[in-house]
């Protein structure tokens, strides 16, 4: 089976991963003991991570253990190339690192994020699943997970869960393809 390439992230109801300064302490309101919506069961299934280099950044700054330790980690970035002790810094076609990613054997590749990582693989058509955790709070401005400019591409929903916190998380997968490439249109009555 192949591997996907799978967005696993919360968003605020309003649609935004953090507030303008890149600050995510608004995802505490949802913090219970014990509970961790799935994350650990879905990071299980995870064998290669993508993300931005701001993202990247912002785990370093959390300090500890790096959270993604024996898995392949790539970072896009403009500026910086070659490796360090976590990843891989990545600056070329992002379609030539999901091909490679893809033919090798192993568990499914996780964008971990920001903004402009999943814009740049949803853009290009690159993303095989969405789990979106929405947190009940509305920032009124901050970071889009999904850029206004970007191509429209329609989902379908394979499932949903509620907690108790007031969390609600959504999965997605790209709505099938006609043969002609294009997207097949779904419209809900």
């Amino acid at each position: 089976m192949a591997r996907k390439v799978r967005v696993y992230i919360a968003a605020s109801l309003d649609g935004y991963i953090a507030r303008e300064d890149g600050d995510i302490s608004w995802l505490d309101s949802v913090s219970r003991p014990g509970e961790d919506y799935g994350y650990e069961d879905f990071i299980d299934t995870i064998g290669a991570v993508i993300m931005g280099r701001k993202t990247y950044d912002k785990v370093l700054s959390f300090g500890g253990e790096f959270p993604h330790e024996g898995r392949d980690c790539y970072v896009l970035s403009r500026t910086r190339t070659g490796k360090d002790e976590h990843v891989t810094y990545f600056n070329g076609a992002i379609e030539e690192l999901i091909e490679r990613l893809k033919q090798e054997s192993g568990k499914d590749i996780f964008v971990d994020g920001g903004a402009e990582a999943i814009h740049l693989l949803r853009e290009k058509g690159l993303i095989d699943s969405y789990t979106i955790s929405i947190i009940p709070i509305l920032l009124g401005k901050g970071i889009h997970l999904f850029n206004e400019t970007e191509p429209e591409i329609p989902l379908t929903l394979t499932g949903s869960k509620t907690f108790a916190s007031g969390l609600v998380q959504l999965n997605y997968v790209p709505t099938a393809k006609k043969s002609n490439g294009k997207r097949a249109p779904k419209y809900i009555c």
